[in-house]
């Protein structure tokens, strides 16, 4: 029908009615709050390309998660900073490692708060890299056996939810075989699918000290330009065990996200990543945009696109934003 039997702005004349006919809303419990854990006491260390995101020592990470728990955020996703750093990324492992110890101490704290942790070797390995390095190449299939025992040291520890993000093929069935056979059938897979080698993790780097030393991750990580690539990767990692499938950068992959929701009928993380994230602040400290409207509205586009679930440094503001109305 057309004009002036259908007048689309009768839908529009009121918050009211604009709010019984919306389509897609953000919730609280939507999304997952990224922490970066790091040794020590006392330490709130903030990461300058970041701000309002902290290195935190456990005691002060329960402080925060403290305040996280009250906004009802369901859900924190792990990354540690390590004292020491070796080529094989032994800290990743490691029983007293620094995620394996502030899983611990969380669950102890708050055990209801769902903890994902981030399973990779990057942070931990003086190169930087994701994978063990053997004549200057990053060997795939020798590093499924420490990401393996990554998972299994994190899920010992009480992660509820681990999540491979290193690109490595085959490594969510390395992964899924290693939890399954040390008796934690029960743990969650939640694979970084469609990782892109993006520009958009700049700040990330300077947060976890895991900038790669030389090279690049391009061998690894996906083109920007492909997105058939990402069905396949996706396809395979649901075939090896993933639980959760995830998009990651975020906001200049809506259409990657929409086409992983359309074809696989399982949960879908997006991650709203570093450089998205440093942007909306740098702007928004310039008086350039307005930060809550900015953000609810990037929000609301990656639920729209198709995200179930969204990683993002705003949650906490988000949180706080929603209760307020």
């Amino acid at each position: 029908m057309s004009f002036p039997i259908t007048r689309f702005r009768r839908l529009r004349a009121s918050d009211g009615i604009r709010g019984l006919v919306r389509e897609n809303r953000i919730h609280s419990a939507d999304l997952i709050y990224p922490l970066f854990a790091t040794y020590g006491q006392g330490i709130k260390r903030p990461v300058g390309a970041m701000p309002g995101v902290y290195n935190f020592s456990i005691d002060m990470l329960l402080e925060e998660i403290k305040e996280v728990v009250e906004l009802g955020i369901p859900a924190v996703i792990l990354f540690g900073v390590p004292e020491i750093k070796d080529a094989s990324g032994s800290g990743a492992y490691a029983e007293e490692g620094i995620v394996q110890q502030a899983v611990r101490a969380i669950k102890r704290s708050y055990p209801d708060l769902l903890v994902v942790t981030d399973v990779c070797l990057c942070e931990y390995t003086d190169h930087g890299h994701c994978g063990i390095i053997q004549n200057g190449r990053i060997l795939n299939d020798p590093t499924l056996e420490l990401l393996a025992r990554t998972a299994v040291s994190h899920a010992r520890a009480g992660a509820d939810i681990v999540a491979p993000s290193d690109m490595m093929d085959g490594r969510v069935a390395a992964i899924r075989r290693s939890l399954d056979d040390s008796g934690y059938c029960h743990i969650p897979i939640m694979a970084y699918s469609a990782k892109y080698a993006s520009a958009y993790y700049g700040p990330f780097r300077e947060a976890a000290g895991s900038a790669p030393q030389f090279g690049d991750r391009k061998t690894y990580q996906m083109d920007p330009a492909n997105a058939l690539e990402a069905i396949r990767e996706t396809a395979l990692d649901i075939e090896e065990g993933a639980d959760i499938v995830m998009v990651k950068p975020a906001l200049a992959y809506m259409d990657i996200i929409r086409r992983v929701k359309d074809e696989f009928p399982y949960p879908l993380a997006a991650y709203n990543v570093s450089g998205e994230y440093s942007m909306v602040k740098a702007a928004a400290e310039k008086g350039w945009i307005d930060e809550k409207k900015i953000v609810l509205e990037t929000l609301t586009g990656l639920k729209r696109a198709g995200a179930d679930i969204i990683i993002t440094y705003h949650a906490k503001d988000a949180a706080r934003w929603l209760k307020e109305g």
